[in-house]
């Protein structure tokens, strides 16, 4: 099951969703190699800081941050990958490593790839390690609101 946060908030505005349950995996092509999807349809959560702020940065499972173009886009002075001890505190009901896209249930600012929004579904972590969820990428959109920028390769 979904962290409860997430399910909650889904359940509450009506977004058909697909549980899917995995071994345990722990890098991004693990999980999709284990969950048997396209590493181009789940979607990875990594936390980065921007200018001192933790926000979330949603690629593809087989994409990689170049943060440089993700500090020009958003005229940043700073982008860095934020370390564990720097976010874990914020997802208090989330294993490490495994947090939704959620950026608006835990504060911070979402960042997308293009390389998404051209997705029918997005699957992404469900807060632990052996567990993802399936929902439309309009639905994702309509209640993240994510910030659509190309800082992938």
């Amino acid at each position: 099951m979904p962290v409860r946060k997430l399910k909650d908030y889904l359940d509450a505005n009506d977004v058909k969703y697909v549980s899917i349950t995995h071994s345990p995996a722990f890098t991004a092509q693990e999980v999709a190699a284990s969950a048997h999807v396209s590493g181009w349809t789940l979607a990875k959560t990594v936390i980065v800081k921007v200018d001192g702020v933790n926000a979330m940065a949603v690629l593809p499972a087989n994409l990689k941050i170049i943060p440089q173009d993700l500090r020009e886009i958003t005229g940043a002075h700073d982008v860095k990958f934020a370390t564990e001890a720097e976010f874990k505190a914020a997802f208090p009901d989330c294993e490490v490593g495994a947090m939704p896209p959620f950026g608006n249930l835990y504060g911070m600012d979402v960042f997308v790839a293009p390389s998404l929004i051209g997705n029918k579904d997005i699957i992404f972590n469900a807060g632990t390690h052996t567990e993802l969820v399936k929902m439309s990428y309009q639905d994702f959109s309509r209640l993240v609101e994510p910030k659509v920028m190309e800082f992938t390769t």
